[in-house]
């Protein structure tokens, strides 16, 4: 799998839904149950940020995960984010470095190749949210969806719960779309829409 280019896929995708997002939606719940759409944008920049800084080297500082700053242009926000991660993870060696990912657990640190795949499954995972937020479209192709529902079904059950990245798993039909398999995974109600929460 070259995780590399799938994971532009996924920040490609999740572009495609942050830019059809206006000023009035900022504050609409999302299936994230802790986050505004705004937040969840914060949140999407704030981990470009922190992987960028990972992958250089520098991503044990909590405040490089957290400093996501959308200013007044959210979807510029995003694409400026977006294109530092996507130089970061170009470089030659990445798929072989440490990556420090403090948000998993003091000290955690996994190979590139890893890390870019969380990466990549917290992208498509998101474009879901931001998507049934705003009523846009979600249409990740086939590959960057079987490597999203590879990299999810690893997520142990262990750790999740309300206040975690992750709830536990909802069950789903073994025959359910990928649209609908891909969010219960990670503890999503696939039927989530505005209102339901």
């Amino acid at each position: 799998m070259d995780v590399r280019r799938l994971d532009r896929e996924a920040l490609s995708l999740t572009g495609a839904a942050v830019s059809r997002v206006k000023a009035g939606h900022l504050s609409l719940a999302t299936p994230c149950a802790d986050w505004t759409l705004y937040g969840l944008l914060r949140h999407l920049v704030s981990q470009n940020e922190g992987f960028a800084a990972s992958a250089r080297g520098a991503g044990e500082p909590w405040a490089v995960w957290r400093d996501g700053d959308l200013g007044d242009d959210p979807a510029g926000a995003y694409e400026a984010s977006a294109g530092e991660v996507t130089a970061a993870f170009a470089e030659d060696d990445v798929l072989e470095r440490r990556f420090a990912l403090p948000e998993v657990g003091e000290g955690f640190a996994v190979p590139g190749r890893v890390a870019i795949g969380f990466h990549l499954l917290d992208h498509v995972a998101h474009a879901w949210d931001v998507a049934v937020t705003i009523g846009a479209p979600w249409e990740p192709g086939t590959e960057l969806t079987a490597a999203a529902l590879r990299v999810a079904a690893l997520v142990p059950e262990e750790g999740r719960g309300a206040g975690a990245a992750f709830r536990r798993r909802i069950a789903v039909a073994d025959d359910a779309p990928p649209g609908d398999r891909l969010p219960a995974l990670l503890g999503r109600d696939p039927s989530w829409r505005p209102g339901s929460c």
